[in-house]
């Protein structure tokens, strides 16, 4: 019950700030005295803030769906949910414990809303990323508005949408708000986080509030791995920040940490690692920051995104200091003083005597900065650098904007709608702060305009020297589809008809790989007989999303980066490589792995006997076989310990993908080999 009210208490709030967000009569003032600018009209603040918060979404909506699709990576998320539907687990493959997607809040809130209602996996995904996406620009700006309204103001202010709208204007981010990728998710969980801590910087809220708060932002790494930074960031800052006795600290760490430390517990023992394996297949401890650079010129340049952000800065600062002594500075006096009320009941309860100084510095007084607004600008901003940091460390990602589109969310929430303050009549220093912030809005208009109807990557559809593609652009090109939404859609993409027929084809199975032609695949062929408990078929591509959702479960499908192959996960990154493309493993492996035909002529041409013979060996390797059993034997107890232990040791291992090589790193005997000395 508790939860509800809580629910109920932020969704009071949300209309509260949509409604009331401005008290356009000064309660300062005596009885009946009113501002000029009330007696002008005080409906108007009050209907300008809702009306450009429905007008954002709107847009938002309309740009979304005219570009709506699911990318190739989305449907991957698809396959693991239809396992989950079938009762195999959180699987990729049947019989194989494999994380091959990064967001795990993601993951099975697709697959709970696809339980109940029953509908289409693709068509789920499809209204629950608008249905996100939507609600993180209102979510957004109703917690910028509270920023600047303050609860209450001394005038009246035209709250308008700015770094809204300077969001929906960019391509990438309509992109993703439909693209089955978890986008949208981390933009509705850092909106989410940013309304409830304005929120509770503004008011003294009650326990339940404050834990919350706190269940909310120990999500973080569930919903993406990187948002762990926002997350400890926020759980810092509460942490910290004065609350009524150090039980209710503790009552923080354990609300935050009960679900992540929980699953990462589970986790470790299932999968046997500490993260999801797209963190080992793509190394995202790794470091390539001059491809990072490529990629944030690759979003900046095309629509001169530092333009609106040059100028939402220099309006919020101006914005600030014309507010800094009413709306917020009213507030964080309020608060302020409510804390005090606070500690005046429980001095012992706080770690002291009153007004207790340490080392120079007042700790109350710095505890209760944390609670301020300012210190909440201050979290999401950072939080925007570190992740654009991390980003540019990991050498950014191979979609045009994609990772980069929560550190800019971040940069904007705080000026996601822009105050400007009606001037009074005759006061000359507010009517030239009044016109230098409308100057900034129309520009900042302006600029999404144009930004909204310009092409980003005119040679999208081709992967350049960069790697970097744009990818809804490349997929409507390559399967013929304006709106590729649907499993069949991607049927049309080179090589997957091809790959239904060759499997219809092959009663008997065997690995399918992906010929030079896209007119067909190359066959492995199993040995016979054929046992019966084996998956027959296993395709060999990049393309995981396509391929496993147009096969049967019982189809393996598996890749030579390493996503849904823990195999090639763990093979040495090509230094060199296309960015989230640097794993390859051969073909060969695979063969090896799978125990198939290794002679010609029923090996493709392109594969060498002698080097099949080599991974043989190569993958007999114990660091390798610790490997392989952690993910394919079956799920025992002792199975699940070992696993745990072994986690982080298994995450940090790699092998060389040259057989030869290989035998030498591990320290085996090479086997006896055909080609000539």
């Amino acid at each position: 019950m508790g939860c509800c009210n809580c629910s109920r208490s932020l969704g009071s709030e949300l209309w509260v700030s949509l409604s009331t967000s401005h008290d356009d009569v000064r309660t300062d003032t005596p009885a009946g005295e009113i501002t000029g600018v009330a007696r002008r009209g005080s409906w108007l603040p009050r209907a300008i803030f809702p009306a450009g918060i429905v007008l954002t979404a709107v847009l938002f909506f309309i740009g979304a769906w005219q570009r709506r699709w699911i990318a190739d990576d989305g449907l991957i998320v698809l396959r693991t949910v239809r396992n989950l539907l079938a009762g195999n687990g959180p699987v990729f493959n049947v019989g194989e414990r494999v994380e091959t997607n990064t967001s795990t809040v993601w993951t099975f809130l697709v697959y709970g809303v696809s339980w109940v209602t029953q509908a289409r996996l693709e068509y789920v995904v499809l209204g629950i990323a608008l249905t996100l996406s939507i609600a993180a620009i209102v979510l957004a700006m109703v917690g910028s508005g509270r920023l600047w309204s303050g609860g209450k103001t001394t005038g009246a202010s035209l709250l308008l949408p700015a770094g809204g709208l300077v969001y929906i204007a960019v391509p990438p981010a309509r992109d993703y708000a439909t693209s089955g990728l978890e986008t949208c998710l981390v933009i509705f969980w850092l909106a989410l986080l940013w309304v409830l801590l304005i929120r509770w910087s503004q008011r003294a809220s009650g326990e339940r509030s404050v834990l919350v708060l706190a269940f909310i932002a120990g999500l973080g790494p569930l919903v993406r791995p990187e948002m762990l930074l926002v997350a400890t960031l926020t759980l810092l800052l509460i942490f910290f920040a004065p609350h009524a006795s150090w039980v209710m600290r503790v009552w923080i760490v354990i609300v935050a940490g009960l679900v992540p430390v929980g699953y990462q517990v589970w986790r470790m023992g299932y999968y046997a690692l500490p993260y999801p394996n797209t963190a080992v297949a793509k190394d995202a401890a790794g470091s390539k920051w001059g491809q990072g650079f490529i990629y944030l010129w690759n979003l900046v340049g095309p629509y001169f995104l530092w333009l609106p952000l040059l100028i939402l800065l220099i309006a919020a600062v101006l914005a600030f200091r014309t507010a800094r002594g009413s709306s917020v500075g009213s507030n964080e006096r309020s608060v302020r003083s409510v804390r005090s009320n606070e500690r005046s009941v429980h001095p012992a309860k706080e770690g002291g005597k009153t007004g207790a100084r340490g080392r120079g510095f007042d700790v109350r007084r710095w505890q209760a900065k944390l609670r301020s607004p300012a210190a909440i600008v201050a979290l999401v901003l950072c939080s925007g650098l570190l992740l654009g940091l991390y980003t540019l460390r990991v050498g950014g990602d191979f979609m045009h904007g994609r990772t980069l589109l929560p550190a800019l969310f971040c940069f904007l929430l705080p000026v996601a709608v822009l105050p400007l303050r009606l001037p009074e009549r005759g006061v000359r220093k507010q009517t030239m702060t009044f016109a230098a912030l409308a100057v900034a809005w129309v520009a900042t208009m302006a600029w999404a305009v144009i930004a909204a109807n310009t092409v980003g990557m005119a040679t999208g559809t081709t992967i350049g020297k960069s790697g970097i593609a744009d990818e809804r652009a490349f997929y409507v090109l390559n399967t013929g589809h304006d709106h590729p939404i649907l499993a069949e859609d991607y049927l049309d993409y080179p090589r997957m008809r091809a790959m239904v027929k060759t499997i219809a084809d092959t009663p008997d199975g065997g690995l399918l790989i992906a010929a030079p032609s896209f007119t067909y695949w190359d066959v492995v062929p199993p040995p016979l007989p054929i046992p019966d408990d084996k998956i027959s078929h296993t395709v060999y591509f990049l393309n995981l999303g396509m391929t496993s959702m147009n096969v049967p479960l019982n189809v393996r499908v598996i890749d030579q980066e390493g996503l849904a192959y823990p195999l090639a996960a763990h093979s040495d990154r090509l230094l060199d490589g296309r960015i989230g493309h640097d794993k390859a493993l051969y073909p060969d492996w695979v063969v090896a792995d799978l125990n198939l035909v290794d002679k010609h002529p029923w090996l493709p041409w392109y594969l060498d006997e002698d080097w099949i013979t080599e991974a043989k060996t190569a993958i007999g390797c114990p660091e390798t076989q610790d490997l392989l059993t952690s993910y394919r034997s079956d799920l025992t107890f002792e199975r699940w310990k070992q696993n745990f232990k072994s986690a982080l040791t298994l995450a940090k291992y790699r092998f060389d993908r040259v057989p030869k090589y290989e035998i030498e790193r591990c320290k085996l005997t090479p086997p006896p080999l055909q080609r000539p000395n």
